[in-house]
């Protein structure tokens, strides 16, 4: 099967790509959190895997 390129330069791309620092994150307080939950679960029924909806 031909390929879309010389295996030879795969990857140039990101190595080239400055490294940056990950921002820190937080994970939100827990009364927030579970009131974020509670909302997705029970009031707005979202089953697992489905709570895409963005909560406040």
């Amino acid at each position: 099967m031909p390929t879309h390129g010389s295996l030879t330069k795969a990857g140039k791309v990101r190595s080239q790509t400055p490294k940056l620092e990950a921002r820190p994150r937080t994970s939100p307080i827990p009364k927030y959190r579970n009131r974020r939950t509670y909302i997705k679960r029970y009031m707005l029924k979202r089953q697992p895997g489905q709570n895409w909806l963005n909560v406040p």
